[in-house]
């Protein structure tokens, strides 16, 4: 679990999350947990990539609602990916 981290992600931050997750794929690559184990961490890991896709997508509106024009009025603007 990532630090300060419920089970479920709740009061995680994205950082905690992603090395969780990253250490959730490196145990499921190694191969070395048992069927039930892996199912759970598998599991565990679905739960840590929304938790970090629903992060990244309130940091990319964040960013959209900085985003201000030359009169100082707010507009909104896709960030660019890729």
């Amino acid at each position: 679990m990532g630090q300060g981290g419920d089970k479920d992600g709740e009061a995680q931050t994205f950082e905690s999350a992603m090395r969780e997750l990253e250490g959730i794929v490196h145990e499921l690559e190694a191969g070395d947990t048992g069927l039930e184990a892996a199912i759970a961490a598998y599991e565990r890991g679905v739960k840590l990539k929304k938790f970090c896709e629903d992060k990244l997508r309130q940091a990319e509106l964040r960013v959209e609602k900085i985003d201000g024009d030359a009169d100082g009025a707010e507009r909104t603007e896709p960030l660019e990916t890729g």
